[in-house]
């Protein structure tokens, strides 16, 4: 699919750009003009992708997050997060519920809520190169004006 927009940002894996990607990924988003609700899925999904890089990619060191952003046609909305940190030595088994390697104060939970939230997810990894996760939400197209 040919993107119609697109915007492409860079940051550290600090937790005080979480917030940040964040709120990107919903200003991005809000040309859509999408429900609360579904600006809500699409701040979740993004939480939820970079503080996965942030913790598990970069555990103890500072690295580099790439989060781009596609309008496609459809009113599809595409999100990716990279890393270049770690990578994933199993991505199904780091799929599963509650599976997690950031220990007792993880709940597991982050590829499920991310899957949840959108209407597809994927995930490609190499163990020492990095993680990219892509997602997908499509926004209801509402119509203004009619009574």
């Amino acid at each position: 699919m040919k993107a119609e927009n697109y915007v492409v940002l860079e940051f550290l894996s600090r937790s005080s750009n979480e917030s940040f990607a964040r709120m990107a990924a919903a200003g991005f988003a809000a040309q859509l003009d999408p429900t609360l609700d579904e600006l809500g899925d699409i701040k979740t999904a993004v939480s939820e992708a970079v503080t996965n890089a942030i913790v598990h990619a970069y555990p103890d060191q500072l690295g580099k997050i790439c989060m781009k952003m596609k309008i496609l046609e459809d009113h599809v909305l595409e999100i990716s997060i990279r890393d270049w940190g770690c990578g994933i030595a199993d991505v199904e088994r780091a799929r599963e519920p509650l599976f997690t390697t950031g220990g007792e104060e993880r709940s597991g939970m982050g590829f499920t809520i991310m899957e949840s939230f959108t209407d597809r997810l994927r995930v490609k990894s190499a163990v020492g190169k990095g993680t990219t996760v892509s997602m997908r939400k499509r926004i209801s197209q509402r119509l203004t004006g009619l009574r």
